[in-house]
């Protein structure tokens, strides 16, 4: 079966049971947490995939990865441990994205990405949030990032658009510019 339809099922099933139970928001937050420990940390998914851990480890991996050395919620319990029983903890990143894109979609809440060479100030990104809040008449989520190979300037994804006004970028047009102009004199 279908890696996409089998995970989006989870996530529908998870969501639906989260809003009868109340708790979409707590358990938002730990699947929020558990898809980038997920991203960042390629060998927790190889430790999920491998058939010789036991399925406790396993929960007590993807717990700790969720909330840390805090306390799980019961509804996270009992998805996770479904999911062990069922021997789906290798679909478990793409369930966590699907979950979180049913939720944003849900809740009316935007994702944005800030890309730039130096750190934002608090005003900034809130101003950027309010901005952009009030085009997409949804409450926004802004992820940002330092990244000094831009040089200058800022990359802003904004759900699926990006608006790149990095240093870096217009000197790659500027030299392609040339490079294109000096084929045709030759």
């Amino acid at each position: 079966m279908d890696i996409g339809i089998v995970s989006m099922r989870y996530a529908k099933a998870l969501m639906k049971y989260a809003k009868d139970t109340g708790k979409e928001d707590e358990l938002y937050q730990d699947m929020r947490v558990l898809s980038r420990s997920l991203a960042k940390h390629p060998d927790l998914r190889l430790a999920l995939e491998n058939p010789v851990l036991a399925g406790d480890e396993k929960y007590s991996l993807i717990c700790t990865a969720a909330v840390g050395a805090g306390k799980v919620g019961e509804e996270f319990s009992r998805f996770v441990r479904l999911l062990l029983k069922n021997r789906r903890e290798n679909m478990l990143q793409y369930i966590c994205l699907s979950f979180l894109h049913l939720y944003r979609s849900d809740k009316h809440i935007g994702t944005a990405r800030l890309v730039t060479a130096v750190p934002v100030s608090r005003e900034m990104e809130d101003r950027i949030r309010g901005i952009s809040s009030s085009l997409l008449h949804a409450r926004m989520e802004i992820q940002t990032e330092v990244d000094p190979s831009i040089e200058g300037g800022f990359i802003f994804d904004i759900n699926d658009y990006r608006l790149d006004a990095s240093i870096a970028t217009q000197l790659r047009k500027v030299k392609q510019q040339f490079i294109d102009k000096n084929r045709r004199i030759v």
